[in-house]
């Protein structure tokens, strides 16, 4: 048995025209982004699954496009999360999840359930809408992670509750939603948003430094003491983690250039 999970560093999607000519070589046609991103990186977070459906042949063509060994994590349908009872997304679920997701085969990663910020925390009603996702479908096991903006989440009772059902939170270091650093399912799932346009590599090297050394932390099946958690600890942490980390916003020009020099410190 491998010692450490696996540690996939990425971004959100890939078509941005401000990356043409700055991490896509300059001539590069379109249609080979994607195999050019997939060469760089080691996974990227699919967003365009949170404002509609995509065909199932779209996931099997990204599928082929990427090589072995490449992770897509998808963003749930915003049909499912934006709405006020939480209870009542059953449908709208299945149909994303039935949708053709799982033609991503092996290289589906978690899936991102994202919230509004004005989504505040009522315990009754999310663990309602965690009963809804399914740990494994047509014989597939899922991961899902949830990502809640508003400081109502901060709470235990939140934590203990992910931790019921093996449900990961997103890890942000957005000054404006709430940092979650608590481990509560087998994987680690962070959105780096703070990329600067002053930064070469969007992000300084002594904070790469300590993105590197928190990953390697969560994949040996650690956590990092300089991130306050907000529930007790683990009772019973694994000895290995998978991560997930995705260089997102701040200054999205700088995303990829970020995301690449984070995998070159953890090698």
């Amino acid at each position: 048995m491998a010692k450490n999970g696996s540690i996939r560093v990425g971004i959100g999607g890939w078509t941005f025209e401000p990356w043409r000519g700055t991490f896509y070589p300059k001539g590069l046609a379109q249609k080979r982004e994607l195999e050019y991103a997939g060469q760089h990186l080691t996974s990227i977070e699919i967003n365009g699954t949170y404002y509609g459906s995509q065909k199932p042949e779209s996931f099997a063509r990204w599928r082929e496009e990427t090589p072995e060994g490449f992770v897509f994590s998808v963003k749930g349908t915003r049909f499912s999360t934006n709405r006020r009872v939480l209870a009542e997304a059953g449908q709208s679920v299945e149909r994303f999840l039935t949708s053709g997701v799982l033609e991503l085969k092996e290289k589906l990663g978690p899936i991102n359930w994202q919230f509004l910020p004005t989504k505040q925390f009522d315990p009754e009603d999310f663990e309602a809408f965690l009963k809804l996702l399914p740990a494994t479908l047509e014989g597939r096991s899922l991961r899902h992670v949830v990502e809640v903006r508003h400081p109502s989440f901060r709470t235990p009772d939140f934590i203990a509750l992910l931790r019921d059902y093996k449900v990961a939170t997103v890890l942000t270091d957005k000054d404006t939603f709430p940092e979650i650093p608590d481990v509560t399912a087998p994987f680690v799932y962070a959105r780096l948003q703070r990329a600067s346009e002053k930064v070469e590599t969007g992000y300084a090297p002594k904070a790469l430094d300590e993105w590197a050394k928190r990953a390697r932390l969560w994949s040996e099946g650690g956590a990092p003491s300089d991130l306050e958690a907000i529930g007790p600890k683990e009772k019973s942490p694994p000895k290995s983690r998978d991560v997930f980390i995705y260089m997102i916003n701040g200054f999205k020009p700088k995303a990829p250039a970020a995301a690449m020099a984070l995998i070159a410190k953890l090698k």
